[in-house]
């Protein structure tokens, strides 16, 4: 018994001793339930909307008051024609937008019916059928508010328009998620164990005493990989369009540009972590728990970002998977050109660089 208490005793050491473990066995449960807690929910808040008021009348400011003061909505800026609505949805922060039509007071009242269109961006067909129940409610609340007793009911219809996904189509939010995704974690994950393999098989001395410039052997470390990412990314199109009827309404060469930097950003995280790790086991390890989580929470398509507390939102901006997934929606989906994505594209360029050049930094000459 004695025997069998040390060796319990020795194993605690081993578990202790080891930073890692430790991590791996007390932070990473702490780090899932913060995350879990907080982005993962149903329930929609904040939502940026707009609203075109033809009438300017009583009972339509009474109403936009009600949006107002609901936590769902947050009424952005207030219109004055239909054509600044596509506008504002092109932006891409407006999830919905309200158009009051003229005399919808006068119809209301003297003619116990008046109309009201709620226009929302179907790209996420879950958020607008969400947000187009939750402003119906609303609508249905404010009805009854104005109802007398005895009154003949009045009835407010909502007419519906969902843009850019009519059909409410699951596969117009989860493709550029996924393909945000796949690209992502291959690319991280084949290039994490690029050079540390090296360093186990023992090769690594003989690519460091060859003529080759260091910032040379890193690049050829990752060419094969860009490549074969590339043809990845062609088999995804190629099923996404003719499988799974996604539109590409923009440029297919625009997609294809800043789909290859999203593929050299993560190529290059990559190279970052097979020169910071030892052993391929840890590369592969950290490649995969660090990339994986983040960019399934952090990316936008299952879960809303806007939903979560400042701080989350703060760390979604880290990860390259957040801005090609705009990139990828407003291509594909909303048909836009460079003009809209060009921030997008120059946080990704600015990962890239950066992650290049500490990459490059951490590569050593010599081996210990």
């Amino acid at each position: 018994m004695k025997q069998f208490l040390s060796f319990i005793k020795k194993e605690f050491y081993h578990v202790f001793r080891d930073k890692k473990t430790l991590l791996m066995l007390f932070g990473l449960p702490i780090i899932e339930i913060v995350l879990f807690g907080f982005a993962l929910t149903n329930e929609i808040k904040n939502s940026k909307i707009v609203v075109c008021d033809y009438s300017q009348d009583e009972a339509s400011q009474l109403l936009t008051q009600k949006i107002e003061s609901n936590y769902n909505f947050t009424v952005e800026k207030n219109l004055l024609s239909h054509n600044e609505i596509e506008n504002s949805f092109k932006q891409g922060d407006i999830k919905l937008a309200i158009v009051f039509p003229s005399n919808f007071q006068q119809s209301l009242f003297h003619e116990n019916i008046a109309q009201i269109q709620i226009i929302a961006d179907a790209s996420d067909p879950n958020t607008a059928y969400t947000l187009t129940n939750y402003m119906k409610q609303i609508i249905l609340d404010y009805q009854r508010s104005i109802l007398p007793k005895g009154a003949i009911p009045m009835q407010i219809q909502s007419e519906m328009k969902m843009l850019y996904n009519p059909e409410l189509k699951a596969s117009i939010n989860f493709v550029p998620g996924v393909m945000a995704l796949i690209l992502t974690l291959i690319c991280v994950m084949m290039t994490s164990v690029s050079i540390v393999r090296e360093k186990e098989l023992g090769t690594m001395e003989i690519l460091l005493v060859s003529p080759s410039n260091p910032i040379m052997i890193i690049i050829a470390k990752a060419i094969p990989y860009l490549v074969v990412s590339i043809i990845n990314l062609i088999i995804i199109l190629l099923l996404s369009v003719f499988l799974l009827d996604m539109p590409i309404h923009g440029s297919i060469i625009l997609l294809f540009a800043e789909s290859i930097l999203l593929i050299i950003t993560a190529l290059s995280l990559g190279l970052l972590i097979s020169n910071s790790t030892a052993n391929q086991q840890s590369a592969m390890l950290i490649s995969l728990m660090g990339m994986l989580l983040p960019t399934m929470m952090f990316t936008g398509f299952m879960f809303p970002i806007e939903n979560m507390p400042i701080p989350l939102q703060v760390i979604s901006n880290l990860v390259p998977a957040k801005w090609y997934y705009t990139i990828v929606k407003s291509i594909m989906v909303q048909g836009l050109g460079f003009a809209a994505i060009w921030k997008e594209t120059l946080v990704l360029i600015g990962m890239t660089v950066f992650l290049l050049t500490v990459s490059i930094k951490k590569f050593k000459i010599r081996l210990s």
